[in-house]
């Protein structure tokens, strides 16, 4: 947890799902835990790196819609880079169960919206940041959920996040965040949910 937290979020999603086991583990949790301690062991030296580029602060996030048919709560993440570095992320489940895809993509957003809301506050009171911190662009690769953010219609299929989605409107029409689409495999959170592919890793 703490090696996730400081420098590795590309073990976010394992760590996510082995917290939920931590007081009863089984076999097969020691043993994915010990590939867990392999892949660092052996990806020791990778980091994140730091450059000069023009400070942009971004957002991605992203959610699987019950991908456990013995837990029917869907698990969110987000990141948010600053000048294209990573520099805040999270992994977590969702803490109600969402009724549809595009449910459990809005309670992400909300959560992300409320990370980005902080991340604003808290580069404005620093007096020697250059300029004041426009719209926060998150970035969403379901399009039924972008859609629906950005339009005015409503009806009672839609109650169910009622409070969500006006969350999320409240944020959009306060300047704090803008929401764009993203495709699946341009986002980088994508593999952040479903776990890191032999490929992906190496291509990575």
């Amino acid at each position: 947890m703490y090696v996730m937290n400081c420098i590795r979020h590309d073990i976010a999603y394992l760590v996510s799902k082995l917290s939920g086991f931590t007081s009863n583990l089984s076999i097969d949790h020691w043993k994915t835990k010990k590939k867990v301690f392999k892949y660092l062991r052996y990806t020791l030296y990778y980091e994140l790196y730091y450059t000069s580029y023009t400070v942009v602060l971004g957002g991605y996030n992203d959610a699987n819609w019950i991908s456990n048919t013995k837990n029917s709560k869907s698990t969110s993440i987000y990141v948010f880079t600053l000048g294209g570095v990573t520099v805040l992320w999270k992994s977590s489940k969702q803490t109600c169960i969402a009724r549809s895809t595009m449910k459990s993509e809005f309670i992400t957003l909300d959560k992300a919206g409320e990370e980005a809301e902080l991340i604003q506050n808290f580069l404005e009171d620093i007096s020697c940041w250059e300029k004041l911190v426009s719209a926060i662009c998150v970035y969403c690769d379901s399009q039924s959920a972008t859609w629906r953010v950005q339009t005015s219609m409503y009806n009672r299929k839609s109650i169910h996040i009622c409070h969500i989605y006006h969350i999320v409107k409240h944020l959009l029409s306060n300047v704090i965040i803008f929401i764009d689409y993203v495709k699946s495999n341009e986002n980088i959170v994508d593999p952040l949910i479903k776990g890191l592919s032999r490929e992906l890793v190496y291509n990575s």
